[in-house]
């Protein structure tokens, strides 16, 4: 029984230690896992301190460098043994580098950057906001001696590719933006060749000013300007020039990547010479900055606005001529297509001034040959209003002089080719037999003046016969009955020769309004014809003069 109780006493003490050395090796454990980290950290962080307990978002710090994000994210090729030649070769170009410092030796040395503009897309021309919006790669190149390396010293790396924020910049700007970006639309990375040479080529969309001279519109060329100047440096501290081609010849002008250029519908580049602009050394303003111009001289495609405004306004206003072709007492009507054809021609005027900026330098020719119609169709409204005046005339409120008649129904006719209308032969009307009203004609002539009244009769006797004077002197008989009505007769015959004489001077009023009408039609049509002509012909010479650039397409 004792020895049994001896036993369990053992087997209980053994395991008590056994625990006890268990809660003992797990501090150890923890202790070398955090020196492993802290290794482990010092090996890839360089400087680390041991992080305190807490959040890990407060023990996280601030994030690492680009250069460092860099180094991390570069593998290893070769293994954990192995070296990485790119890794080495940014701590080896990069550890003591300043992006802030200019890339000289001396602070009286100036940095030469070769600059070279590539036009991938002209966008728009936005002649109401006098806007021009590009889509361009910038070219920039120049020599950093702090970069300078050997491939041979790197496993034959020849290019470094790091972010643009790492490396010393000229700051670039465009001056003439309207947008306030200066900047270029995205930060590429910088490439940096064996020797210290720099090459930056980044894109950008850059909406910048250009006054619009719309005289000729839309038969109009535009001078544009891109202006590239550094923002931070001055002439003395930085220099500029043009980039050279394969062929050693000097790129000093925007060059279009053909393959990679969009057309514009609206707009053709003719010409897109560049200029460097140094400031002049005798200035007492101080050292000045070099200015990089690129010039765009860009032609307007026309056939869009001759399709969809031209031809439909030419044919509108022609169709006020035919208001002379409608009779000239039709003067409401004269007025009414006069008039339709002025508010057709408004909207097209309003539509143009939707178009163009909003200045009072210069008129469009579109505008000019609006304006010159719209006065074409007032005056030829105006004529209308005259010619029916002259057309409702009356003998009864105006007389008609013979100058008057003389020019309008005799000299105009024959001038226009139309000739006088033949008169309507007044005596030649046919013979009347001898009727009721001969008969008291004579009858009144016996009754006034007898001692005539026998020849007349005896004239009568040899001229109709015995009863023709027979019933003449039986109608004498009865003078006092009859008198009455030969008088009634006398006046309708009186009233019908003046209705006549009356209705041919409204004849003669008529055809006076067909004759200034015919004039003035052909006036119209000549002024019309002679002022389109002379506005368009001043767009069709309107050509972009022989610059001594070459083209740049």
């Amino acid at each position: 029984m004792a020895g049994a109780l001896l036993g369990a006493l053992l087997v209980l003490q053994l395991l008590g230690r056994g625990r006890g050395r268990a809660h003992t090796r797990a501090p150890a454990t923890g202790q070398r896992r955090e020196k492993q980290a802290r290794g482990l950290g010092q090996e890839t962080g360089g400087k680390h301190t041991a992080e305190p307990c807490g959040d890990p978002e407060q023990r996280r710090g601030p994030p690492a460098p680009p250069l460092q994000r860099a180094h991390r994210l570069t593998p290893s090729p070769g293994g954990g043994e192995a070296k990485n030649e790119e890794l080495r070769l940014y701590h080896h170009l990069f550890d003591n580098y300043d992006p802030e410092r200019r890339p000289v030796k001396e602070p009286e040395e100036t940095v030469t950057i070769t600059l070279k503009v590539t036009l991938t897309n002209l966008i728009s021309l936005n002649e109401k906001e006098e806007t021009l919006t590009t889509s361009v790669w910038i070219g920039i190149d120049w020599q950093d001696y702090r970069l300078n390396y050997s491939k041979d010293d790197f496993g034959g790396v020849e290019t470094l590719r790091v972010p643009s924020e790492l490396v010393w910049l000229p700051e670039i700007v465009l001056e003439n933006n309207i947008d306030g970006q200066f900047g270029v639309a995205y930060d590429a990375n910088v490439l940096v060749y064996e020797g210290g040479y720099v090459s930056w080529l980044p894109p950008a969309i850059y909406r910048s000013t250009c006054a619009v001279e719309v005289t000729y519109f839309p038969f109009d060329w535009q001078n544009c300007s891109l202006v590239f100047r550094s923002q931070t440096y001055s002439a003395e501290e930085v220099d500029f020039v043009f980039a050279v081609d394969d062929a050693g010849e000097t790129i000093s002008k925007i060059e279009i990547d053909t393959e990679a250029y969009t057309e514009n519908g609206e707009w053709a580049i003719d010409f897109c010479p560049g200029l460097i602009r140094r400031p002049d050394r005798a200035s007492a303003g101080g050292p000045g900055v070099v200015d990089v111009i690129y010039t765009l001289i860009i032609r307007r495609k026309p056939l869009f606005y001759v399709i969809n405004i031209i031809v439909p306004c030419v044919l509108i206003s022609g169709l006020v001529l035919l208001a002379y072709f409608l009779p000239a007492q039709a003067g409401g009507q004269k007025c009414t297509v006069s008039i339709n054809v002025l508010l057709a021609q408004t909207v097209f005027l309003f539509l143009i001034a939707q178009k163009i900026p909003e200045t009072s330098l210069s008129v469009p020719m579109l505008g000019r040959y609006l304006i010159f119609v719209m006065v074409v169709a007032t005056i030829i409204v105006m004529n209308c209003v005259v010619v029916l005046n002259v057309s409702l005339r009356t003998p009864t409120t105006h007389t008609i002089s013979p100058r008057l008649r003389h020019v309008l129904l005799e000299l105009l006719p024959r001038l226009l080719g139309s000739g006088a209308p033949p008169e309507a032969p007044r005596t030649t009307s046919p013979p009347r037999r001898a009727s009721s009203v001969g008969l008291l004609l004579r009858a009144e002539e016996l009754i006034l003046k007898k001692p005539r009244s026998e020849l007349v009769f005896e004239g009568q006797r040899h001229r109709h016969g015995v009863w023709t004077a027979a019933l003449c002197q039986s109608l004498g008989s009865a003078a006092p009955e009859v008198r009455c009505c030969v008088d009634a007769v006398n006046f309708v015959a009186e009233s019908t020769r003046e209705r006549e004489a009356s209705g041919e001077e409204v004849s003669d009023w008529v055809r006076m309004g067909k004759a200034l009408d015919n004039i003035c039609f052909w006036a119209a049509l000549g002024l019309f014809g002679v002022g389109s002509s002379l506005i368009f012909l001043g767009g069709y010479f309107n050509q972009v003069p022989e610059l001594p650039y070459p083209p740049c397409m």
